[in-house]
């Protein structure tokens, strides 16, 4: 069972790296670089990027990583490596956080921010960009926190399983 442990904290940290990377580059790109267009393009974007985003590829990364850190706890568990459990619960801790910020506030925001229509023909687009922005940008920092957290936990955990003999 140890190499099996292994692989799949190899794959949880591997989507948890993903996820920590996506919203990475939210917080030091994509945002800072939609905050330079105009009202009218940046919700046209922010919408356009909120309906491409679900697809199979992200929610592979984005639910799976919570999937393979709880097999990777159960595994510890069976295994006996009570050392890397706290790590790993750890990580699961912050993968929940980073999931409920999402459900809680960003799909919020972005289901108002489809609501509001084409730009185009947006009244106040200043308005609608007014109400989302701000919080959207606060709280992707706080989900690109708890999701490298997560990482850093779990990666932890997988270095102190290379510690434990492979052989099953």
């Amino acid at each position: 069972m140890p190499a099996l442990r292994t692989a799949v904290l190899f794959g949880a940290t591997l989507t948890t790296g993903l996820g920590a990377g996506l919203f990475y580059a939210y917080s030091c790109s994509v945002m800072p670089g939609l905050a330079r267009v105009d009202d009218r393009s940046f919700i046209k974007v922010m919408q356009r990027i909120n309906v491409a985003i679900v697809n199979g590829w992200f929610m592979l990364s984005f639910l799976g990583a919570l999937v393979l850190i709880g097999v990777a706890g159960v595994l510890a568990l069976r295994d006996g490596s009570r050392a890397m459990l706290p790590w790993i619960v750890a990580a699961a801790a912050f993968q929940l956080a980073m999931l409920a910020v999402t459900s809680a506030v960003s799909v919020p925001l972005n289901n108002r921010l489809a609501a509001a229509g084409a730009p185009d023909h947006i009244a106040d687009p200043a308005a609608v960009r007014s109400a989302f922005e701000a919080a959207w940008v606060r709280w992707n920092l706080i989900r690109a926190l708890t999701c490298t957290a997560s990482f850093a936990c779990i990666a932890w955990a997988l270095r102190l399983s290379a510690r434990t003999p492979l052989t099953d």
